[in-house]
């Protein structure tokens, strides 16, 4: 009689797999049937803002609806994350982040979230970090805003898009390898914080390329590269690595849905995103914003992230990075 009831609920198991399994397809094929949701995790204006918006409005046109985008900046996108984690993992709600926010970020202050609290849908492109000055100041060279900064303890200002951030973490790192102390400024996006700059309110940036327009018309000034290599629209300008910091960061740019989002749907938005790619005004975007444009599909992307992670957390501890607060 056991073995009896023990064959049923095996059974039943099995059915209802099939059943959840089936609906989720059955979902799938009619998925969308409304607008999307889009939250970019840094503040309108900036480099994520504008490209989320290009590729989504290619994307529209072969998903056949909306996505109707929305920003909410803060804590080095730390705050919409957050909200993203917490939406029905329907497919009608999507996040738009840099791996810094997954990865970098919850190492090294409070959030409420964990990586795992989302699906990695798929990655579009690549942006290079800097660190900038106003042209009208009296430093040419990275070395000179150092040598200052000893000099004159905590004078020297510095804006990124917020903490946690691996703009920020440069400047730390700087700061730690120099024995010197400046003050960080943390604002809700790359764009308020360039904007902090040129306005006069900090002095300097690091940030990602929202400062590349106003580098060409001449009021801001290029001191370091953060990436791997220096950026071609600016070959002159070295990089932290070849000034002798052992520090290199840079933003991808990727869509992610709240855990528990059908596979098959991510699917269904993986491959309308990366057909979007090839836009020709998505690509020529891309190239104004001296942006690389690289791709990762959702399995991929995850190993990616976990693989990352695990680096970082070995690199935090090795180097005895503190956990940072925001300010508030």
């Amino acid at each position: 009689m056991r073995q009896v009831k023990v064959r049923l609920l095996n059974r039943i198991i099995v059915a209802g797999y099939f059943l959840t399994v089936l609906s989720g397809f059955s979902a799938a094929q009619d998925y969308p049937t409304k607008p999307i949701n889009v939250t970019v995790v840094y503040a309108a204006g900036g480099t994520m803002d504008t490209t989320t918006r290009a590729i989504c409005g290619a994307a529209e046109k072969l998903i056949g609806q909306q996505f109707a985008v929305s920003n909410v900046g803060g804590a080095g996108g730390a705050v919409g994350l957050g909200q993203v984690a917490k939406q029905k993992p329907d497919g009608y709600h999507l996040g738009v982040c840099s791996h810094a926010g997954l990865v970098f970020v919850p190492h090294v202050q409070p959030v409420t979230y964990r990586m795992e609290d989302f699906v990695p849908v798929m990655h579009y492109g690549f942006s290079p970090n800097a660190i900038v000055v106003r042209a009208d100041s009296s430093w040419r060279t990275l070395k000179e805003l150092v040598e200052y900064a000893k000099q004159n303890p905590k004078k020297v200002t510095y804006s990124t898009g917020g903490t946690g951030s691996p703009m920020h973490l440069a400047m730390e790192y700087i700061a730690k390898q120099e024995n010197i102390q400046w003050t960080h400024i943390p604002y809700p996006g790359a764009n308020p914080a360039m904007l902090a700059l040129v306005g006069g309110h900090v002095m300097a940036e690091s940030g990602s390329t929202e400062w590349m327009p106003h580098v060409k018309a001449g009021t801001l000034r290029l001191l370091a590269a953060q990436g791997e290599k220096r950026m071609k629209a600016f070959p002159d300008v070295p990089t932290l690595r070849e000034l002798g910091y052992d520090f290199t960061t840079g933003a991808y740019f990727m869509f992610v849905a709240p855990k528990g989002t059908p596979q098959a749907v991510v699917g269904k938005l993986d491959d309308a995103l990366r057909k979007a790619m090839d836009d020709p005004k998505f690509l020529d975007l891309l190239t104004k914003l001296e942006m690389e444009v690289t791709y990762r599909n959702s399995s991929d992307l995850k190993q990616y992230l976990e693989e990352t992670n695990a680096r970082l957390e070995k690199q935090f501890a090795e180097n005895k990075i503190p956990r940072l607060q925001e300010k508030k």
